[in-house]
């Protein structure tokens, strides 16, 4: 066969082919499944600004993504930071970006990387699959953009940035982690939030502003509350900040709670993405490695091209030593091709040791079958602690440590024996287990015929406490949207006795 291209230089026939020659080998010997592909090459402004807006082509527009803007500009105009070759959206067509600075190699590169490998992933997996809706995605960005700007118009930009400010502040309290209420896909969600608006707007009189509140019926116009005024109209505790504070925040409209639902669900769309950065980077390193690799196999790409793949492919993989400047814990990128590479291995040339830690995929001569599975039925921590293997184990050197508060010295709680494999894996994947690094806040209680205060109870593990500045200031934006007053209780979350210094309240 002859070569794809030659030399560094790119153009649209030479992506064509390339292209053409990576789907042959994802779908034909991979046996990848993927959305339709729409590849877009962009500038380095455009980059910088797709960085800023989360990668989405169509957003509502907010301070905060021009200050990341400008922030990122800044960092990589004076060499402190660099771009990333490319940016994959998870929707149907699945969009990746790919930057016009790269050298031919380096497209071929990125396409199998995000077009293929993020693209399999996303279609694939079953958190993605349950949480997300790819079809309707742009159709619904497009519906907050628009309704944004029209809240801008109507209310003033000031009125709707306090309420972006506060729902950002709260998006990562505005998902939901381990149930769900009854869950339209976001075509349906679209077209509910449209016929709702529709009916408001056409049912809105402003007369009815002008009646006394006894007229207008309610609680207020026969002066006798229900009989169980702390009743709750959800049962409780409800995990969902903004979900409860858009359902009965006793102080909003209706155009307010339809900002808070539009960051609850954009904060819900990429939460899948928060648990398996691991497993999503390792599995389009995985599937560009293989790509490339074939490629060159047959002669399709020259030694020179596979080179610079090599040096690229390398200096992504590499895990950084813990005293090395810049060092920020475990490259996901390492860890999680290092992992899909174990598992190949595993499958087709196993030893005596990973027959007795894997005897379900030790020797089954199906490595991408394997491989396949286990990209669709596993998040992050999941992963780690179901195929991390004391061979990756001892490539990483891991130990793990105890840091006990107030001692001078580490205590070493695990090494390379099988108690000690089987205590690192475990505590390598609580760290990637959102739920302990998202702060874990829930609403105990409301009485909402009465003074209308909420409570929020935060449990404490392993002793850590919120920090107190953060916490004020998260509140101040709680406040804001409920009207009322905010008391927060820190409770042990083993115990559920309140920690010491454990109660803020803001009035």
């Amino acid at each position: 066969m002859s070569l794809l291209y030659e030399g560094r230089e790119w153009n649209f026939d030479k992506l064509k082919r390339a292209y053409d020659a990576i789907e042959e080998i994802a779908l034909g010997e991979l046996g990848l499944d993927i959305y339709p592909n729409q590849i877009e090459v962009i500038t380095v402004e455009q980059m910088l600004d797709a960085y800023a807006s989360n990668g989405m082509p169509v957003l509502y527009h907010h301070w905060s993504f021009g200050k990341r803007f400008v922030r990122d500009e800044i960092l990589y105009r004076k060499g402190y930071q660099g771009l990333a070759y490319e940016i994959v959206i998870n929707s149907d067509p699945c969009i990746s970006y790919i930057m016009e600075e790269n050298s031919m190699t380096m497209q071929t590169l990125v396409m199998a990387h995000a077009a293929f490998g993020h693209n399999h992933f996303f279609k694939n997996n079953n958190l993605f699959r349950q949480w997300t809706d790819a079809k309707a995605i742009f159709a619904y960005l497009a519906f907050a953009r628009d309704f944004i700007a029209r809240c801008e118009e109507r209310h003033g930009a000031e009125a709707v940035e306090r309420i972006l400010d506060a729902a950002h502040a709260l998006q990562l309290q505005g998902v939901n982690r381990y149930t769900r209420q009854s869950r339209r896909n976001l075509a349906e969600e679209l077209l509910r939030e449209k016929e709702r608006l529709s009916y408001e707007e056409s049912s809105w009189n402003p007369l009815w502003g002008t009646l006394p509140a006894s007229k207008r019926g309610g609680a207020q116009s026969s002066g006798k509350p229900p009989a169980d005024e702390r009743t709750p109209p959800i049962e409780l505790p409800e995990e969902n900040l903004l979900y409860f504070i858009e359902k009965y925040s006793p102080s909003l409209h209706g155009w307010e709670r339809e900002i808070l639902r539009i960051v609850r669900i954009l904060a819900q769309y990429f939460y899948p993405q928060r648990q398996t950065k691991v497993m999503n980077e390792g599995c389009a390193t995985f599937v560009h490695y293989e790509i490339m690799s074939r490629l060159h196999d047959k002669k399709r790409i020259d030694d020179g091209s596979f080179l610079e793949f090599l040096e690229s492919h390398t200096s992504v993989t590499r895990q950084p030593a813990f005293h090395e400047r810049g060092y920020g814990g475990l490259n996901p990128y390492a860890l999680g091709f290092a992992v899909m590479r174990d598992i190949q291995r595993i499958c087709s040339e196993p030893t005596a040791e990973d027959r007795q830690w894997f005897p379900d995929i030790a020797g089954n001569g199906d490595p991408f079958g394997t491989l396949r599975g286990v990209w669709a039925n596993y998040r992050d921590e999941s992963f780690i602690l179901q195929f991390l293997s004391p061979k990756v184990i001892r490539d990483f050197r891991m130990i793990a440590l105890r840091d006990d508060e107030g001692l001078p010295y580490f205590e070493v709680t695990a090494i390379h024996d099988e108690a000690g494999y089987r205590a690192i894996r475990a505590a390598l994947a609580r760290d990637y287990e959102c739920a302990r690094q998202d702060p874990e806040i829930e609403i105990a209680d409301v009485n909402l015929l009465g003074d209308r205060e909420l409570l929020l109870v935060h449990k404490v593990h392993g002793g850590q406490k919120l920090e107190p500045k953060s916490l004020n200031s998260t509140l101040r934006h709680i406040r804001a949207l409920w009207g009322y007053r905010v008391r927060l209780r820190e409770v042990d979350a083993e115990t559920g006795e309140l920690v010491p210094e454990g109660e803020t309240a803001l009035a």
